[in-house]
Parts: C-alpha cells; sequence; structure tokens
C-alpha cells in the first residue's frame, strides 16, 4: 500500500469513528435522528436513531481538520467524510429495509459502502487504481473489526461491533 492509500485510510478511520468518540464524550448531548424517527411506509425506520446530526457534522468538521495531518486540504476531508457517511446511511437504510434494528451487526454491509464511496469519490486524487481502491477497502474491513473490539473493551463502543 503506498503513502496515498495510507492516507485516504487514516482519513476514512477519522470519518467513521468520530461519531462513536463523539457519542462516548458528549453521551446524548445534541442527539437528534437525522431521519426525525420517520417511519417508512413499511412501518420501519427510515434510518434509525443511531444516525444523528452530531455524528454526521462531528465527522465531516473533524475529517476535514484532520487533513492537515496528512497535507490535504480542507476540502478533501469534506468528500471523505461525505462519501463515508452517505455509506453508513445507505447501510442503515438498507438494514431497516431488511428488519435489521439500529447496530445491528451486519458483515460487509457495515463496512464496505462506508470506504468504497469515499475511496471512489478520491481515486484521482489520492492516485487509486482499482486494485488499490480494493486493499484500502479489505484494509478498512479488518480495521474496523480490529478498532471495534479495542473500542468495546476500553468502553466506548457500545457493542463489539
Amino acid at each position: 500500500m503506498g503513502w496515498s492509500m495510507f492516507s485516504l485510510l487514516f482519513l476514512i478511520l477519522v470519518a467513521n469513528g468520530s461519531p462513536i468518540l463523539l457519542r462516548y464524550l458528549m453521551r446524548d448531548a445534541f442527539s437528534y435522528p437525522i431521519d426525525f424517527n420517520c417511519l417508512l411506509t413499511d412501518g420501519k425506520p427510515l434510518l434509525g436513531s443511531a444516525k444523528t446530526w452530531r455524528g454526521l457534522m462531528g465527522s465531516l468538521l473533524i475529517t476535514s481538520l484532520s487533513t492537515q495531518m496528512i497535507g490535504q486540504d480542507f476540502v478533501t476531508g469534506l468528500l471523505v467524510a461525505s462519501g463515508a457517511m452517505c455509506g453508513d446511511l445507505l447501510s442503515s437504510f438498507l438494514k431497516r429495509r431488511l428488519g435489521m434494528r439500529s447496530s445491528t451487526r451486519a458483515p460487509l454491509l457495515d463496512q464496505v459502502p462506508e470506504s468504497l464511496i469515499p475511496a471512489l469519490l478520491l481515486m484521482q486524487t489520492f492516485h487509486l487504481s482499482i486494485t488499490a481502491i480494493v486493499a484500502l477497502v479489505f484494509a478498512f474491513f479488518l480495521l474496523d473489526i480490529m478498532l471495534s473490539r479495542l473500542l468495546y473493551q476500553l468502553g466506548i463502543r457500545k457493542k463489539p461491533y
């Protein structure tokens, strides 16, 4: 993996980890659901209460500020976080349609969109080939599983996944 891929992987981890850390630090403060608790005609939530404006805005801000550590600009951070959060919201939407509750484990569905969408959005910025993107998504998948367990053991995550 080249330096560009590590840089993007770092930003994707920041984008996906920021909402978790903010929930831990802020508890229920500013925890307003993105879907405003909307139910669709199937009677299921659009996204679920775990997807909050605090997490979305925090991811956008923290990821954008983190770009300074790797020599990228603020807009790059916005794009990474936007792509990661779109992937996360897409996963939640699909999980609700499949009848899965918020925070239910869904390997691959929980990781692939969150890493693939920002990688595709920024493949030219980070000079990534399709092979590099596949490697990045696989690396994110493994790191997400390991870091989730670690954050659970530290009491930061509510579940080990």
